[in-house]
């Protein structure tokens, strides 16, 4: 059963500003060290943590929390499986906001193009009460 779904868009030249103005104290703050290294390796980089970025977004909406009431940014990771898929790793407050909605999958898709990057997420679970 479908608890929850997310969906965000974000312009890759707002994260390429933070990416200039900050370095790697903003990629510290924001993604774990698997999510940095993937995209630290790929030639247009900006787009590939912007698609992350939007990721997390939408999987905090899926989850009905946001950000904040016990849920930042590094609760939520974007892994990527064998094939290339991408997958949600739920760490700390994410997981903890998961348990509590009975969710027991999250499943999620990235898009980006030069300009901007969109994910959407579909949080699959039980319904507690």
């Amino acid at each position: 059963m479908i608890v929850g779904i997310g969906v965000d868009i974000i312009s890759v030249k707002r994260v390429n500003s933070m990416l200039s103005k900050y370095g790697d104290r903003f990629i510290e703050r924001v993604f774990v060290k698997e999510e940095a290294d993937y995209c630290r390796c790929m030639k247009h980089s900006a787009e590939h943590f912007a698609a992350r970025f939007a990721a997390k977004e939408a999987v905090a909406k899926a989850l009905g929390t946001g950000f904040g009431r016990g849920v930042g940014l590094k609760d939520i990771a974007v892994i990527r499986t064998a094939s290339g898929q991408p997958r949600v790793r739920l760490i700390g407050g994410a997981a903890r906001a998961a348990g509590r909605m009975g969710v027991d999958e999250v499943y999620l898709t990235l898009s980006h193009s030069r300009t901007e990057a969109i994910a959407f997420a579909v949080a699959e679970g039980h319904v507690t009460r």
